[in-house]
């Protein structure tokens, strides 16, 4: 049997160090990558034909149309993202007429930009509704977990340490995506906020599962400590655990490989989240719980049974 109460101080530290590092990545790091949804503009997916066109000259397209601090990124075979503010409907024929100039071989069909324009005020309220839906999804959490786990002593220790757990999960999950905005360009938007949100959902399964292993073997009152029937709990549910996670993560990475660009971040957050949530399922929730239970609801220190 593995002795995961007895390395708590591991995964602990572990965790402290991975949430203050993405805490400053965060704050004084790069920050995320906002997509359009959160800070308003215009983006254009635009597809040319051409084999010899790169980055530079569709940079050099979008300046002469007065866009010259425009961000493109190359998706890879002639198809290119590019993020600029609100364009009007003015500004868009001048940069169709651009490209038209720079390319008059090319048929309407061969370039094909596909325009998409966020106001401020929209991205304003997809903030502040992407905040509310996670502080709402806490509260319902915490009052379920409250319900469920009724009949154990000190119910609400349960729901506070899977909110603990998911603090820690979103964090993460965010320190990530600065990391993945920085090398591949992946975008905070409002498909990673339903992401985020689905994440919220399995990690809070994945702990209930634990956490009802733990009341199960609490209930059969066998004399032990709450420590060591915590750890026979893991031992007991962590298989369970991984593999439900790893099939997960399975179909996660066929979609990434096959499901292409679109659909790309809001897999890596699916992805990012199924790792993160089931480390702090086994590793943080329930850990969380012993420490409650042997320093007090204060932090004075009880008196630790023997296992």
């Amino acid at each position: 049997m593995i002795d995961f109460i007895g390395k708590r101080v591991w995964f602990a530290g572990l965790s402290s160090i991975l949430v203050i590092a993405s805490a400053l990545l965060l704050t004084v790091g790069p920050g995320l990558n906002e997509g359009i949804d959160f800070t308003g503009g215009t983006s254009t997916t635009l597809q040319i034909n051409d084999e010899n066109v790169g980055t530079d000259d569709v940079r050099s397209i979008f300046a002469e149309a007065g866009f010259s601090d425009a961000l493109i990124q190359s998706t890879g075979d002639g198809s290119f993202f590019i993020r600029t503010e609100v364009q009007n409907e003015a500004a868009q024929n001048e940069i169709l007429a651009a490209l038209n100039r720079a390319y008059p071989d090319q048929t309407a069909s061969d370039i094909r930009p596909e325009v998409t324009t966020v106001g401020k005020s929209v991205a304003d309220d997809t903030v502040s509704n992407s905040i509310q839906a996670v502080v709402v999804a806490s509260i319902f959490i915490i009052l379920f977990l409250f319900w469920a786990f009724r009949a154990v002593t000190a119910a609400y220790r349960y729901g506070l340490a899977a909110v603990i757990a998911l603090a820690h999960d979103v964090v993460l999950t965010l320190g990530l995506f600065v990391i993945l905005g920085e090398v591949i360009g992946a975008e905070v938007n409002a498909s990673f906020i339903v992401g985020t949100l689905t994440v919220i959902g399995y990690s809070v399964n994945d702990t209930i599962v634990v956490f009802d292993r733990i009341r199960e073997n609490v209930r059969l009152g066998t004399g032990r400590s709450f420590r060591a029937v915590v750890n026979q709990s893991l031992n007991e549910s962590i298989m369970r655990s991984l593999g439900t996670s790893f099939t997960t993560a399975v179909v996660i990475v066929a979609m990434l490989l096959f499901g292409g660009e679109t659909l790309r971040d809001f897999l890596l957050v699916l992805l990012a989240g199924v790792v993160i949530g089931t480390y702090s399922s086994v590793f943080i929730a329930a850990q969380v719980l012993v420490f409650w239970e042997e320093r007090g609801f204060l932090g004075r220190r009880r008196p630790v049974e023997a296992t």
